[in-house]
């Protein structure tokens, strides 16, 4: 199968026309950033990934991982999604399912989404309105709601207030719905309840991604999700298992504007050992760490300042910002000041050199990344000499929530993230200068969002007052990187994001505010503003602005950094390995 399309255009100018086979690698350090590293347009072989824990689900309507929205795009299109292209190329939202940009009425309630005809699942049968308008439904709305990722439809949408979601009567699964309508097999209608003019991002992540309603088996559809992608699933999935993808023969590469499935196969390995998925890399026995956020401490050490191992390591910015969140339901920091002693006690530094230095991230003393509009890199309100923290102050504000003793926390991480862990060793180590006592809770990355951190109960229950979190935008706004983890209504009983509960009736109004805006530049000051009120409620502790360290094996082709997916663009990858 030849590429074809926009995305085969951009690989083949990249390599001057030769359709050949990729040959060896001409990469060099950072090259991934602004070109298509190893073009090729080259068909065949197995494209090899692996992840340190299980997939987070498999289900395009209940995961949250970026690696995720990622990598389903191979088996499940959206109504949009992103250029397939690097640098600020990559930033533009671009029609897949649908036919072209939405159109828009005056007020800027109603969009109109038309899909593009002749579209089909992986058994031949007609992807149609409906189906995307039930797909959003069972992610969005009820109590039997898919509990995995936002839920901006059931915030935006109008005239479903009432609504219990599809699994409510099964005979009638959008009884009061009318926050979409589909009035043909080819249009989707959506009202909103004010204007928001970010709406065109919300219909790029997998939750608009088409459900057939007769194969839905709510949480346990991640067993084998039907295809609308180039691939379908080889086998049912179950976690730790690993995860086959083989061709999809009903996709039409006519109608999609990305994907060029060169591979003849996609395979997952789930639960190998971060610094064992590095060193395959390295080996060429692995093409792509399927997490995205670099290597790990050990390889990253060995490879930044090897010369020839450079030429194969793009070092990107890639938007996410890894902090610490302060639960304010977790005692004692109900109380703001006993947030602001954590806020003044960490060493920065010491995170950051967890990290990997400078190549793993910039120190950051703001919520908002560099990359979205409103953020002000000179907003510092805890500061402390090179950034390495201030325990006299941080012992002052515990006198002043009445904890002058010292105070003792259990701090949440992902076990098998291993800077995570190691930050969370260098909080524990700094935050004792202050007679601050802190016990390290390891979990799993797979289940941390949902299960553990993710569970309001979970956190009450088991004390977790701190818990290091990474965030990356939803999209390249402040409305897509802060309202889920800061505003009161994206507080959920599983799958939380706001994971420091803060529900400030200040902020809520803030967000309600923005929304309404069109302009961008009166919305980066309302941004700017929340990023300020967050850091006086002292309920995120910047850490780093991350920097992950991706590493190119010779075999990958097409490879380069997306600043939207944040990660290697998957859906374009390639391998020179087509043997049998």
């Amino acid at each position: 199968m030849a590429a074809t399309g926009a995305a085969a255009a951009l690989l083949l100018s990249a390599c001057g026309g030769d359709g050949g086979g990729g040959g060896e690698a001409t990469g060099s350090y950072n090259q991934g950033l602004t070109e298509v590293v190893n073009p090729s347009d080259q068909t065949g072989g197995t494209l090899r990934f692996a992840i340190s824990a299980d997939i987070e689900s498999t289900d395009p309507g209940n995961t949250y991982y970026g690696y995720v929205w990622n990598f389903s795009r191979f088996y499940a299109r959206t109504l949009y999604t992103y250029t397939a292209a690097p640098g600020e190329a990559g930033r533009e939202v671009v029609p897949d399912l649908a036919e072209e940009l939405p159109e828009v009425s005056e007020d800027g309630l109603t969009w109109t989404v038309r899909l593009k005809e002749g579209l089909r699942y992986e058994d031949g049968s007609e992807i149609v309105a409906e189906d995307i308008r039930y797909a959003i439904a069972r992610s969005n709305f009820g109590d039997q709601a898919l509990p995995n990722g936002p839920k901006y439809y059931q915030q935006l949408l109008a005239d479903s207030e009432d609504y219990e979601g599809p699994y409510a009567d099964p005979d009638d699964p959008f009884e009061g719905f009318g926050g979409i309508e589909t009035p043909d097999d080819h249009t989707l209608v959506f009202h909103l309840k004010e204007p928001f003019y970010d709406f065109t991002y919300v219909m790029v992540p997998p939750q608009s991604a088409p459900v057939p309603p007769e194969a839905d088996t709510g949480e346990q559809y991640q067993a084998r999700v039907v295809s609308s992608g180039p691939y379908r699933f080889e086998d049912d999935w179950r976690p730790g298992n690993g995860l086959t993808l083989v061709r999809n023969e009903e996709w039409d590469a006519e109608t999609d504007p990305v994907r060029t499935a060169l591979p003849d196969r996609i395979t997952v390995e789930e639960g190998i050992e971060q610094n064992e998925i590095d060193q395959r890399l390295a080996n060429g026995q692995l093409d792509v760490d399927l997490g995205g956020t670099g290597l790990g401490p050990a390889m990253k050490g060995q490879v930044v300042t090897d010369d020839a191992a450079r030429a194969n390591l793009d070092n990107p910015e890639n938007g996410a910002h890894y902090f610490l969140a302060v639960n304010t339901q977790v005692e004692p920091f109900d109380d703001q000041a006993c947030r602001q002693a954590i806020q003044y006690a960490v060493n920065r530094e010491a995170v950051q050199r967890a990290w990997g230095g400078e190549v793993g991230g910039t120190i950051a003393t703001q919520v908002l990344p560099p990359v979205i509009a409103g953020a002000n890199p000179d907003l510092d309100p805890y500061p402390s000499e090179g950034h390495a923290g201030d325990a006299d102050a941080a012992r002052e504000k515990l006198a002043e929530c009445g904890e002058d003793g010292g105070i003792s926390a259990n701090l949440g991480v992902r076990s098998d993230r291993p800077a995570e862990v190691a930050a969370a060793e260098a909080i524990q180590e700094s935050l004792a200068r202050a007679d601050i006592e802190v016990s390290i809770q390891q979990y799993p990355s797979d289940t941390y969002t949902n299960t553990q951190a993710g569970s309001p109960s979970f956190v009450h229950d088991n004390e977790l007052g701190l818990m290091i979190y990474g965030w990356m935008p939803d999209w390249p706004t402040g409305y897509g990187y802060m309202s889920q983890i800061l505003d009161g209504d994206a507080i959920k009983d599983a799958g939380n994001s706001n994971l420091s509960e803060l529900d400030d009736p200040e902020i809520n109004e803030l967000f309600d505010e923005v929304i309404t805006v069109e302009d961008p530049d009166e919305q980066a000051e309302i941004y700017a503003q929340i990023d300020e009120l967050v850091m006086d409620r002292a309920v995120i502790v910047p850490m780093v602005f991350h920097k992950s360290v991706l590493y190119r094996p010779d075999n990958l082709t097409n490879a380069f950094f997306n600043p939207s997916w944040k990660m290697f663009d998957y859906a374009v990858l390639g391998t020179t390995e087509t043997g049998s």
